[in-house]
């Protein structure tokens, strides 16, 4: 094979190495017939030997498909971090690629950044799209979607989703259980389905034990650790403070403890926590996290399948799947001391 002259392979470098025309070329790329097996052979020979991939673009516009699937997400944190893990699974032996753009952090107008992605990629750069944790977004541009852990205004989507309500019941009937009594909640971001309902869950066990929620004990950490320090340094400087909080992911438990630490409270004698999620980093922690464990990897695997199936048919009726959370107890809680 002669040297290529230039950086970028193009389907002409192909053909040239192959002794083919760029017709021909095109052929086996695409599939189609009328190519000679030997001939078929050698071409996809060079293309390997190359690195050649033609252009999602103009396969798009030949095909109609591009066989990418697209993943928006606000930042590659932990639970976006094992969602992709899951994502990946779901997509391997599909015959798709995958593509990730991260909003890098909390863009300024988070609902008008993932508009302009899905408006990109609709019907040229991907077939579908997940997005993860989306703002206040219900469009598609056409473009089959599937949210996970979706927006209160994005009923509309088909969604996956897990047992948020149940799961916060679980962990503050945990707490109850170990005879705390004042317990503060670190709540979620106020756009997602999530977070209203860990809230709802934790006012339901508390009204169920006969307790009345303390408002100045439920605070909003907003999912992520830097938004989270400072409601959780209020919680834990109130007078009375409470005797163990519940927050509404493991990034914001783990922030809770580490205030806790540099405040002088110990965790869990002093103070019991429990989070929601059960990223890795939850069984790392010191002491490791109790928390309440929602199948992550499953839901975009479940996300992904949803996805294809909406790819093949658009028409298909998808809504939500809803998938089970159960508590997983650690070393970050313990039965409520007799001074507090």
């Amino acid at each position: 094979m002669s040297e290529r002259k230039h950086g970028r392979v193009t389907i002409a470098d192909v053909a040239e190495q192959a002794g083919v025309s760029v017709a021909t070329v095109s052929k086996v790329i695409n599939d189609r017939y009328g190519v000679a097996e030997d001939t078929g052979a050698r071409v996809r020979a060079v293309i390997d030997a190359l690195g050649y991939h033609a252009s999602l673009v103009g396969q798009s516009l030949r095909s109609r498909r591009t066989k990418v699937i697209g993943v928006l997400v606000r930042d590659l944190e932990p639970f976006s971090a094992e969602l992709l893990k899951g994502v990946a699974r779901g997509v391997h032996d599909s015959g798709y690629e995958l593509v990730v753009f991260s909003g890098c952090g909390q863009p300024a107008d988070q609902a008008g950044w993932e508009r302009r992605y899905l408006s990109r990629i609709s019907g040229t750069l991907a077939d579908g799209a997940i997005l993860v944790t989306p703002g206040s977004i219900d469009e598609t541009f056409g473009t089959p979607v599937v949210a996970v852990d979706h927006n209160v205004q994005s009923s509309t989507l088909p969604s996956v989703d897990s047992e948020n309500l149940k799961g916060a019941v679980a962990a503050t009937e945990h707490l109850l259980g170990l005879g705390h009594r004042r317990i503060g909640f670190l709540a979620g971001r106020h756009d997602l389905e999530s977070a209203r309902l860990r809230e709802r869950g934790y006012r339901r066990a508390l009204a169920a034990a006969g307790i009345q929620v303390d408002e100045d004990m439920v605070k909003v950490g907003g999912y992520d650790a830097a938004t989270a320090t400072e409601p959780a340094r209020r919680l834990l400087e109130l007078e009375p403070r409470p005797t163990a909080i519940f927050a509404a992911n493991d990034v914001t438990a783990l922030e809770t403890i580490a205030v806790a630490r540099s405040l002088g409270i110990r965790v869990p004698d002093d103070l019991a926590v429990v989070g929601f999620d059960n990223v890795p980093e939850s069984a790392l922690g010191d002491p490791p996290l109790t928390t309440v464990e929602q199948p992550i990897q499953q839901m975009g695997r479940e996300a992904v399948r949803m996805l294809l199936e909406l790819i093949e048919d658009p028409t298909r009726t998808t809504t939500q799947v809803i998938l089970p959370t159960r508590l997983i107890v650690r070393g970050s809680c313990a039965p409520v001391s007799e001074s507090a």
